[in-house]
């Protein structure tokens, strides 16, 4: 049902990330900036910004767009249809030139996420779903193959992904709480690509996202067979007047390995 809406899409994560990589490799100054206190900006963000929304807005014309880095425009709240941007997802560790970073575009119907495309720069990877057409990986010059969370049940064995640059006392409380042995560093969407294709059962996040930061995630997630929750245990929707993600949420491979 969203086939021109997911080839666009991975066509311009993919051209978005050919813009990140040229600044990733070739560029000393990389222009950083800050916005909101301490997160950063750089021109890999703002190149890969324009290759995307210049794209959308052209096949797309009568689509909404919110990207984190475009002024948001409330007239999306009137649009069924809302493309959701992070042109660049994990700026820190863009920064830190550690090759945890993601290009995330997603598409929102009547709030909810119905299409989802990761695009990974360093490693030429590509994630992607639609609603009820399964999820998806593509190796740089490969094939696509589905993706299936993992089978795990028993706790000792359970994986358990963390944000690199975001730690929190909440999941250190966790961790404790429920003895977690088998613990990864990563950063951006990747935590949700891990559980996405098995090699990872758990993600909890406390602290403050965005809409951009998840809706691409959650599709991938879902039609791969895992449980993308709020905190509360509600489903998170999009294209909301506020695209802060308040309440937190978890990742599962299963209902079982709830926290």
């Amino acid at each position: 049902m969203w086939d021109k809406e997911l080839e666009i899409s991975k066509e311009l994560a993919v051209k978005a990330g050919i813009e990140i990589m040229d600044v990733y490799n070739n560029c000393d100054d990389m222009e950083i900036t800050y916005k909101d206190g301490d997160m950063p900006l750089t021109i890999a963000d703002k190149r890969a910004n324009r290759v995307i929304i210049d794209g959308l807005r052209k096949v797309f014309s009568d689509y909404a767009v919110l990207s984190e880095e475009e002024k948001d425009n409330m007239d999306r709240l009137m649009n069924d249809y809302c493309f959701v941007v992070d042109p660049l997802d994990g700026t820190k560790e863009f920064i830190n030139r550690n090759g945890q970073f993601t290009v995330n575009i997603a598409l929102a119907y009547k709030h909810k996420s119905v299409m989802g495309v990761i695009y990974v720069p360093a490693s030429g990877e590509l994630y992607y779903a639609t609603e009820g057409d399964g999820a998806y990986i593509v190796h740089r010059g490969g094939q696509a193959k589905k993706l299936c969370v993992s089978d795990i049940k028993d706790r000792s064995k359970i994986r358990v992904v963390m944000s690199r640059s975001h730690g929190c006392r909440e999941m250190e409380e966790l961790i404790k709480k429920h003895h977690l042995k088998n613990l990864i560093s990563i950063g951006s969407s990747l935590k949700g690509c891990m559980i996405a294709s098995g090699e990872a059962e758990v993600y909890y996040r406390f602290n403050p996202t965005m809409e951009w930061d998840t809706a691409a995630m959650q599709c991938i997630v879902e039609e791969a067979g895992g449980i993308f929750r709020q905190m509360d245990d509600t489903d998170m929707c999009y294209n909301r007047e506020t695209s802060l993600n308040e309440k937190g949420f978890y990742v599962l491979n299963a209902l079982y390995n709830k926290l």
